[in-house]
């Protein structure tokens, strides 16, 4: 069938004007970057995805007048988080550890933390530079510094605090967010309460939340890069610099493990998609993997590991941390053991040590328990010490014949040798019986003590059977008798088949907090192994006989033990902490912290409630959007075919699966917990938040756009301002559990400008009773009226801290100076005594305590010649004299019936402290 067909002729121009080809109109010049079907088959073959030659790195698509804009926003975080960042001139919270590593750092000497050394290494070097020599000690809260460049070192967090807040700004713009966008996410980052106070402090997590943000914006990088053309030099650089942070994050806390889950999940998803194209290869895939592998595992081990390997340059004497450590790793901190003799035979004098704990040696020293059989203490020493020494003697039992090891051939320990090991400073055997111990007090345990003196044989409580448990490899001889560092065995009790045990329980304060001892029937058999680490040249030994040491462990086995102690340590954290909170408190900002308190002011630890609000209501809003649209997908609806909401799901989805990755893990630790730990989930959902807006704005013009964002920025601002400084706590209040310390501040902001010295806590005034010449000895009591007989306003208050009281945990690797020297002769100088229902008065004398009666009273018992006010004894008023003597007689009565021994060892004044206790309480005596 024919059909005319009509053809309209191009209009003709007007005069004047050149003729235009049609061509020009149907078919427009072909743009040289654009990629034809062929060119984009090929590229698809070599697994690259669909794009245009000409790409921004990492898809940062930011103009100059963007660059001006974040450069001021950096300038204001710079002003907010460093602005008198020099104040207070104190120690604050955890600057308590952290401050002291840093001069661990620079003595050299060894520690152990629970956190990796980077942030720490950073604080280290800024000290350094400033010309700390690491003798301020960071001993306690409030403590005022003293020739501690504690600036310099403040900065570090503080300049990491600065870096995130572009970061974030950055990381929106890489994943196609608007500038204003943008630019609300650097506003909520620089004025976040919580986040700014923790900057502003010598503390591991600013540095942690910046190396967080770092590892998103790389890999974000990556993504685009990967999504565009693979294995560029764009993209290897952007997978590696990935691979770097990596390494940082979880270099400063564990809790960068949580950004490595997080990046991980992500990179899945991408080889997962990557294996379901089938443009790319199955070669192309293993090139695709390989390389994350590689980028992603390898090089952040290797960071961590030489993070490590400086923290052990660095740290190469021996230091606090060593009783935490095994014995070979000791031998690599400038104090290893000398060669010792490996046979054991009648006669050496060895040290012994527990196999399982860090416990140390089996020790003793010239101090009995408070109960049970009041013998001489036997515990777990961690340090060297002439009090781990014992002599190996021949079991006492009758008819057994005494053996002369100075004169008779020598006689080696075997498998089932029955022997008693005498201490050699006390010249007191290990003994056990069925007696309870005085901690582990159940049916099982027997006490284990030192009993006997010198000239005593002993009896058949001194006696232990030997059981060799297993030998060295390389030592056939160290399975068949004991050998020195090679056989690890048991000693059974002789009379009452209990084992010698020990296990992680502490001695209380009179047993100097050293591990307890005991002899167990249902001995677990890791806790009832030891081996002997020195033995001294027995006198029938040949001068050639063969020496053993501890194998120099290397690297790697240093590396993965301390791993160990830290996990072991990190986990055993479970004590709670008047400050602690727990995970589920985070996301409503019920409580913080308490940072400081000290004359009339207190840094307390809360964020920014506009922030933090909005941001978990973002994260709830994203679940319900994303479940409705899953809900609406089974229904057949195509919501996901629009490619808006597709790049929202995914940017939304990216910001939603770090949130979960560094927040949701921590409900299944039971280790105690602190409002700092949601700080990297924090930033997730601030990220999210903005998102969320970015996408709720998507439609609106870009002048209201910036409006609202504007209205939300000052929102932000006036929340900070109205938590950055309260002069009246009570009405910053806004949640009754943020338990600001309000009692402490003053009535009106300006009286604080004329607080310029510190308060210090009020000290009790003493009295001093006796002390006259060739009278009874000098004691010191409270003086309730005061030297002039003027009673103290009771309601008088202190704005002094308590020591201890914010910080968050005790540092469990911290050690007493003094107690390196427990196993001396010392005398304890305050042990409360429960008399009777209220404290009726502090008695102090000169001489060992005494514990006086029961009851529910207390008197408490110190050291000291004169009262705390100075005065010398002959000038005590008489007065008050009177009236505590009167006192201490009415209120005790006939109460007293019991004199009891006290809660520790006595030394050489004990006949002093029982005489002055005996002139106190005459009933007592007569009782007796």
């Amino acid at each position: 069938m024919a059909t005319n067909v009509r053809v309209r002729r191009p209009a003709t121009p007007p005069p004047g004007l050149p003729h235009i080809a049609p061509s020009s109109h149907k078919y427009p010049p072909i743009r040289q970057d654009h990629l034809s079907a062929d060119e984009r088959r090929e590229a698809a073959s070599k697994g690259y995805g669909p794009g245009r030659r000409s790409h921004s790195p990492g898809g940062l698509n930011i103009t100059s007048g963007e660059w001006k804009l974040l450069a001021v926003v950096l300038l204001i975080a710079i002003g907010v988080r460093m602005f008198r960042i020099s104040k207070p001139d104190s120690v604050v919270f955890d600057e308590v550890h952290f401050g002291k590593f840093a001069a661990r750092y620079i003595k050299t000497r060894y520690f152990v933390d629970v956190h990796p050394p980077l942030a720490k290494l950073l604080i280290t070097a800024a000290a350094f530079i400033s010309g700390f020599n690491g003798d301020f000690d960071f001993k306690e809260i409030g403590k005022v510094f003293e020739n501690a460049p504690y600036v310099a070192m403040r900065m570090v967090p503080a300049t990491f605090g600065v870096a995130t807040v572009p970061t974030a700004y950055l990381t929106l713009r890489a994943l196609d967010c608007r500038a204003t966008t943008a630019l609300l996410a650097s506003i909520f980052l620089t004025f976040e309460n919580g986040l700014v106070t923790q900057s502003r402090h010598i503390l591991l997590d600013s540095p942690l939340v910046f190396f967080t943000a770092l590892t998103v914006f790389f890999f974000v990088g990556f993504s685009n890069e990967d999504k565009k053309e693979p294995f560029t030099e764009q993209w290897w650089t952007w997978l590696v610099l990935t691979g770097l942070s990596l390494g940082a994050v979880v270099s400063c806390k564990w809790v960068g493990l949580f950004t490595i889950a997080t990046v991980g999940v992500c990179t899945i998803l991408q080889l997962w998609l990557l294996l379901g194209d089938l443009r790319v290869s199955p070669r192309m895939w293993a090139r695709h993997f390989f390389a994350r592998a590689v980028c992603l595992i390898l090089i952040p081990i290797l960071f961590y590991m030489t993070m490590f390997q400086l923290h052990f340059l660095i740290l190469g004497s021996s230091g606090e941390g060593d009783a935490f450590m095994s014995s070979e790793f000791r031998q690599t901190l400038g104090n290893g053991m000398e060669d010792t003799y490996a046979d054991v035979a009648l006669g050496s004098e060895i040290t012994i040590r527990h196999l399982n704990t860090q416990g140390g040696y089996l020790h003793s020293h010239a101090h009995n328990y408070p109960g049970g059989s009041s013998q001489q203490q036997i515990t777990l020493y961690p340090h060297r010490d002439d009090n781990n020494i014992w002599r190996v003697s021949n079991a006492t039992v009758d008819g057994y014949e005494q053996y002369d090891y100075e004169h008779e051939p020598i006689v080696y320990i075997d498998h089932g040798s029955r022997i008693k090991l005498r201490h050699v400073v006390t010249d007191k055997a290990l003994h056990s019986h069925e007696v309870r111990p005085p901690v582990s007090d159940v049916d099982f345990q027997n006490e284990v003590s030192a009993y006997g003196m010198t000239g005593f044989v002993g009896d058949i409580n001194d006696d232990w059977v030997v059981e060799i448990e297993k030998g060295d490899r390389r030592d056939k001889e160290s399975s068949k008798r004991l050998r020195t560092l090679r056989t690890h065995f048991k000693l059974r009790h002789l009379n009452t088949g209990c084992y010698l045990f020990s296990h992680k329980v502490k001695l209380p304060e009179w047993g100097f907090d050293q591990q307890e001892v005991t002899c167990n029937k249902n001995a677990v058999k890791a806790n009832s192994l030891w081996y002997v680490e020195t033995a001294a040249k027995h006198p029938q030994l040949p001068a050639d006989a063969p020496k053993v040491n501890y194998k120099i462990p290397g690297f790697l086995s240093k590396f993965w033990e301390l791993q160990r102690v830290m996990w072991t340590t990190n986990a055993g954290l479970t004590d709670r902490h008047m400050y602690d909170s727990r995970p589920s408190t985070w996301p409503r900002l019920r409580r913080g912290i308490n940072f400081w308190v000290k004359d009339h002011r207190q840094i307390y630890l809360i964020g920014n409630p506009f922030v933090w609000w909005s941001s978990t209501a973002s994260v709830i809003t994203y679940i319900i959007v994303r479940g409705f649209l899953l809900l609406r997908a089974k229904r057949g609806y195509r919501d996901f075919d629009n490619t808006k909401v597709v790049k929202y799901d995914s940017l939304c989805g990216f910001l939603f699966v770090g949130y979960c990755m560094h927040y949701f893990p921590f409900f299944l630790m039971g280790r105690q917990l602190f409002l700092h730990h949601y700080f990297p989930a924090l930033y997730f959902a601030i990220l999210l938040n903005c998102a969320v807006f970015d996408l709720a704005t998507s439609t609106l013009r870009p002048k209201i756009r910036l409006q609202i964002a504007a209205v939300l920025m000052i929102i932000a601002v006036f929340t900070y301002s109205k938590f950055s400084s309260l002069a009246d706590a009570r009405t910053a209040q806004w949640v009754k559990t943020w338990d600001f310390a309000c009692h402490e501040f003053l009535d009106e902001y300006s009286q604080y400008s004329g607080v310029t010295v510190p308060t210090l806590n009020r000290t009790t005034p003493m009295a001093t009773i006796g002390g006259e010449p060739g009278g009874r000895a000098a004691i010191v009591v409270e003086d309730k009226l005061g030297q002039d007989a003027i009673a103290p306003p009771e309601d008088e208050q202190s704005t002094a801290v308590p020591i201890g009281a914010p910080e968050p945990g005790r540092d469990v690797f911290a050690k007493d100076k003094q107690k390196e020297i427990k196993s001396q002769m010392i005398a304890l100088q305050d042990v409360p005594v429960n008399v009777d229902e209220k404290e009726i008065s502090a008695v102090t004398f000169t001489a060992a305590p005494e514990v006086v009666a029961e009851g529910k009273k207390e008197i408490r018992v110190q050291g000291g010649d004169v009262g705390a006010t100075g005065e010398p004894e002959d000038q005590a008023n008489p007065e008050v004299i009177d009236i505590l003597a009167k006192e201490i007689e009415v209120e005790l009565g006939e109460d007293v019936v019991d004199h009891r021994k006290p809660h520790g060892p006595l030394d050489h004044e004990e006949a002093i402290a029982d005489q002055v206790a005996h002139e106190l309480y005459p009933e007592a005596r007569d009782a007796e």
